[in-house]
């Protein structure tokens, strides 16, 4: 690819990943309009949206073909934005949390510990894992609103996620790890799936395929605590292969 070719993908690949701004507006508006349903979508798109630009990024080398832009700030911004705010503004604002002032304060705690997070050094470690629980509040307001959480209950489980934020867990990159790479990406694109079925029979979802969704995050977090605990190294001497 020719240089100005290359800088045109790179500028494509960077309006990608800023599109996650404009569904995290949605998001919000969208919640105060009351449109659960809809922001779980948006909550999908914007995990596709993250999963998806890295690999591209990395295929078409955008840190060497465009240095003057900080592509890792702009995922930040765009990450804290969709899996950190918006969730809190979907949960406080259709009666998942405590009412009045309280309610805000248990929104604003994952919020806060989301600040600390998006902003350490090692946040992303240099063997490719997140260092702490990595700010899934999406995911977290998704089960909520599946499983029909009451406002303590809700508050509760934020507060348990929020103090994880700050215990040093290893928590799997999926697209970036390589220890069981495919093995994580198929997981991954599973989960996804059944989110999206999940999603489309809100507020009736099938059963079973909840309680089948909940595979991902137990292996997710038994592989995670696996590799921090283990006395080998999970160290990439390469990173997998783009696309």
């Amino acid at each position: 690819m020719n240089t100005r070719g290359a800088r045109a993908a790179a500028g494509l690949i960077h309006g990608y990943t800023a599109t996650g701004v404009v569904l995290a507006l949605l998001m919000v508006h969208l919640s105060y309009e009351g449109d659960v349903r809809a922001v779980l979508w948006l909550f999908l798109a914007a995990m596709v949206v993250d999963g998806t630009d890295g690999f591209l990024a990395r295929h078409f080398k955008v840190k060497t073909v465009m240095p003057g832009f900080d592509g890792a700030l702009l995922d930040n911004i765009v990450d804290f934005i969709t899996y950190a705010f918006a969730p809190m503004v979907l949960l406080w604002a259709n009666g998942y949390l405590p009412s009045g002032a309280l309610g805000g304060v248990c929104a604003a705690v994952p919020v806060l510990a989301s600040c600390y997070q998006f902003c350490r050094s090692d946040a992303k470690t240099e063997d490719h894992f997140f260092l702490g629980f990595p700010s899934y509040w999406n995911i977290v307001a998704f089960y909520a609103v599946v499983l029909g959480f009451g406002p303590t209950t809700t508050a509760v489980v934020l507060g348990v996620f929020a103090v994880l934020v700050f215990v040093p867990v290893k928590y799997l990159y999926p697209s970036r790890t390589v220890t069981l790479f495919r093995l994580n990406m198929t997981l991954s694109a599973l989960w996804l799936a059944a989110y999206a079925v999940i999603t489309a029979q809100l507020f009736d979802p099938n059963p079973f395929l909840v309680a089948a969704s909940f595979v991902y995050p137990a292996y997710y977090t038994a592989v995670s605590l696996w590799l921090t605990v283990s006395s080998r190294t999970p160290a990439a001497v390469s990173e997998p292969a783009a696309g």
